[in-house]
């Protein structure tokens, strides 16, 4: 996989709406907010930041995280997804890379945590790929795990 065909591009009036059409799959649907609910998120929480995964310059995927500090110390990762027709094919990797240098850019960051289903095996596997480690924290049904940056 070519990295510089998969970019973020902050959510703006042009990719909100394709945001909003994408799909996972069905096995994943239970485990992630729709779109649409997220991108309302950020306009009611103004230190989420939103932003569209394009591949080859098409609006493939949805990504959010918090530009403040929470839970554990951390900088977190609010929402990551690849629509069902793109996954498998590396670019969820490369996008959440890039989300992390853009969070490691933020003021202070000392970690970046993300918290998922324990049954999403597939967010466990790209998480731990990363070096993101399970310190054995538990936020009700989610667990978070937690990279150490700088």
């Amino acid at each position: 996989m070519n990295n510089n065909l998969v970019e973020i591009v902050e959510l703006n009036a042009e990719n909100w709406y394709e945001c909003c059409t994408l799909e996972v799959s069905e096995e994943q649907a239970g485990h992630i907010e729709p779109n649409a609910v997220s991108i309302v998120q950020s306009k009611f929480e103004p230190t989420l930041k939103p932003y569209a995964i394009q591949f080859e310059g098409k609006t493939v995927g949805f990504l959010m995280f918090n530009t403040v500090e929470e839970e554990l110390g951390g900088y977190w990762i609010y929402r990551i997804m690849l629509d069902k027709n793109y996954q498998q094919k590396g670019i969820g990797k490369i996008a959440t890379q890039l989300m992390i240098e853009e969070m490691s850019t933020l003021p202070n960051v000392k970690r970046i945590v993300v918290g998922y289903h324990p049954e999403n095996l597939g967010a466990h596997q790209l998480y731990k790929s990363m070096g993101f480690v399970d310190n054995g924290d538990r936020f009700g049904k989610e667990m978070a795990v937690v990279l150490e940056v700088n």
